[in-house]
């Protein structure tokens, strides 16, 4: 599954019908796509909520680390550990509990962290979805914008809604709305952007006794 500096004070930034207002959201979707282009690695902790018509919601935290060319690895510490990482070829998942780890090829994955290739340029906004605005909901952190994003073709979410911080275009959030009204939610702290990454982290090795089988 599968990566904004806006020029007017966001604070006042309203999306409408107006030329004005246009030419502000265009704006501020470029500076977006320019600034992820730039990056080469991304560290964050992170906390994954998903929740659904008529179930329990699900709380899951721990450390994402991302890397150009499209490597990622999040190591999941609650509720129980969890390590999924990419080298940018191929996607391993591996539970301790269970003691298997499955394989998956990049292209094959059909996987709601897969777009956090965005992150770091693999993506393109206007290329990618068909329609991206502005809306009122409430952020997870107070002063943030909002932008919906309906992609262009099946991606294995109906909705993307990106929370920004407008002063440094930081994205404190990444939330996919399924067809069936699921809601994935992944909050952000502790962002830090460009920072040192061995590509070791990114090699799957797994421990004696652990079974690895090709994902469908």
């Amino acid at each position: 599954m599968r990566n904004i500096v806006i020029l007017l004070i966001l604070g006042l930034f309203v999306l409408g019908p107006s030329t004005h207002a246009q030419s502000d959201l265009s704006q501020l979707i470029d500076s977006l796509q320019g600034k992820y282009q730039r990056l080469t690695t991304l560290a964050a902790d992170f906390t994954q909520i998903y929740s659904a018509p008529g179930q329990q919601s699900r709380r899951e935290t721990g450390r994402l680390v991302l890397k150009k060319p499209g490597k990622m690895r999040w190591d999941y510490d609650s509720p129980e550990q969890k390590l999924y990482v990419s080298d940018g070829k191929t996607i391993y998942e591996y539970v301790p509990a269970e003691r298997t780890a499955t394989r998956t090829k990049v292209r094959e994955a059909n996987d709601l962290r897969a777009p956090f290739m965005f992150l770091l340029g693999r993506g393109d906004l206007r290329r990618d979805f068909r329609r991206i605005e502005t809306i009122k909901e409430a952020p997870a952190r107070a002063g943030n914008l909002i932008l919906r994003l309906a992609p262009k073709r099946e991606s294995g979410f109906r909705v993307l809604l990106l929370e920004i911080e407008p002063q440094s275009l930081r994205i404190d959030r990444l939330t996919f709305v399924d067809d069936d009204g699921g809601r994935s939610d992944f909050i952000f702290s502790n962002v830090k952007e460009n920072v040192a990454v061995s590509d070791a982290q990114f090699i799957f090795r797994p421990p004696a006794g652990v079974q690895v089988i090709d994902g469908p």
